[in-house]
């Protein structure tokens, strides 16, 4: 079933992780992946480009259907492989609200930290300024500070006992935290969110490879 999906993938990419954990999850094994190296631009292939114009990663296609955006194509597997392997979407209408709502939440968390790791990548250096990196520490902090809150009062996973698809969507971000230098002992339900879930099969089967490489990672957020 999964022989007519290809993944166009980057290692450490939260949005391409994402997409990796629900392949996991609904057990969609032995999909066709390549790879690809953001350092030497192969995101911006003619291969990449044919399926999508942007030239970015995640590049996902099921046979003829394209899905570009992380977060269509988590959706888009859960829906058309609903019955297979982990339901990430609860029926339950309570339930179902807070996935949702942690799920989208999830858009604000990432980009909170993209704008902090990536700062030095995404901005030319005679626009860099220390007051907008500052800004940019303090909005993580307070975002950071709302997921502490969060995970105190879900449980073990984001939406309640089970993993759903906001635990797909989220836990790339937190692990990219903890990867990039984020203190455990100031955040402890953050981290034992992290502590759990990294030893989740389907997380495990997709870690990053660079990050198996070089597991101490950076100190980017020590002082967050």
């Amino acid at each position: 079933m999964a022989e007519n999906m290809t993944l166009f993938w980057g290692s450490g990419s939260a949005p391409c992780w994402r997409v990796m954990i629900a392949l996991e999850e609904k057990n969609l094994h032995g999909y066709n992946q390549k790879l690809l190296s953001f350092d030497k631009m192969e995101h911006k292939s003619p291969e990449v480009l044919a399926i999508n114009p942007r030239g970015q990663l995640p590049s996902f296609n099921h046979g003829n259907n394209v899905l570009n955006e992380s977060y269509a194509a988590c959706f888009y597997l859960e829906s058309q492989f609903k019955s297979q392997g982990s339901k990430l979407v609860p029926d339950g209408p309570a339930e179902q609200a807070l996935t949702y709502q942690r799920t989208f939440e999830g858009l604000t968390f990432y980009d909170k930290l993209f704008a902090v790791i990536y700062y030095d990548y995404v901005v030319p250096e005679g626009e860099r300024c220390d007051s907008a990196m500052k800004r940019n520490c303090q909005a993580l902090t307070n975002e950071l500070k709302l997921w502490e809150g969060y995970l105190l009062k879900a449980g073990s996973h984001l939406a309640g006992p089970s993993f759903s698809l906001a635990d797909v969507i989220v836990f790339p971000t937190v692990a990219n935290l903890f990867h990039f230098g984020l203190s455990a002992e100031r955040y402890p339900n953050v981290a034992a969110y992290y502590a759990l879930l990294k030893e989740r099969p389907s997380i495990k089967a997709s870690w990053p490879p660079h990050w198996l490489e070089n597991p101490k990672g950076q100190d980017t957020l020590k002082d967050i």
